[in-house]
């Protein structure tokens, strides 16, 4: 193929890609030509098949991207089934709803554990690989909630501001290893994790009203970006936060 977004001869990691939007980014990135290694606490089996119907390797890993040593575990099972890691995407989250006043500590510790912690963990074990083979793309996925507050969503919002920097940070220390670190930040979109708001009529009425192409997105909608943060087309970009909202931030 050779075009600026074949990812033929890459190998990308997908963290939190059993479903939902981690599973229709490692279909996308397979699609474009990359092996994938499907990465989840729950079973990877449906999302990994889905990858070797495309006509590309997969390996399904059991990680907790909270825990270092699991993490480690899970680039290493990637070399040696997949033989490299060119791309990583840290998309594995958690979100509780409460207000501010009625955080539980456990709660909040759990949200910035998986959410902003797992993100560093992750990209501290595969950067240090791409470090050494002197190239890598890193995809943190981060939320409009972290450029705008929710409301009951203190831990959340914390979180997903914490990716947006720390994705900054990484890209100033890393440029020079010609790796590039991007933040995506998805607006709603109807996975599993957003089905209380998506069943919420008056909260649909919202964003039919707020968001300018009067809908909520599709999982697969955020393929097309995994693929080019991923590919040559985005060789010149590091350090961004990309916007995937239908507009919503635009009428902020």
């Amino acid at each position: 193929m050779g075009g600026l977004f074949d990812l033929s001869g890459k190998v990308a990691i997908v963290t939190g890609a059993a479903r939902g939007l981690g599973r229709a980014m490692a279909l996308g990135l397979a699609g474009a030509g990359a092996d994938v290694a499907v990465s989840d606490i729950v079973d990877t089996k449906e999302a990994a098949d889905g990858v070797r119907g495309l006509g590309r390797k997969a390996v399904g890993v059991k990680v907790d991207v909270g825990d270092e040593q699991s993490v480690k575990a899970m680039v290493e099972k990637t070399v040696a089934e997949l033989g490299r890691t060119d791309i990583l995407v840290n998309n594995a989250g958690i979100f509780r709803i409460s207000a501010a006043e009625k955080t539980k500590v456990g709660d909040w510790d759990a949200v910035l554990e998986i959410n902003l912690r797992g993100q560093l963990l992750c990209a501290k074990e595969a950067g240090m690989r791409m470090i050494r083979q002197g190239s890598g793309k890193i995809i943190n996925i981060a939320s409009v909630a972290g450029l705008a507050a929710f409301p009951e969503s203190a831990a959340y919002n914390a979180s997903k501001a914490g990716v947006i920097l720390l994705t900054k940070t990484l890209a100033a220390e890393w440029g020079k290893h010609n790796i590039q670190v991007n933040a995506v930040c998805p607006g709603l979109f109807e996975t599993d994790m957003t089905r209380d708001l998506t069943g919420d009529s008056s909260f649909m009425a919202f964003i039919r009203e707020r968001v300018p192409l009067g809908r909520g997105a599709r999982p697969e909608e955020l393929a097309g970006t995994a693929v080019f943060l991923a590919s040559r087309a985005s060789d010149y970009i590091t350090g961004h936060a990309l916007v995937i909202d239908g507009g919503w931030t635009a009428m902020l």
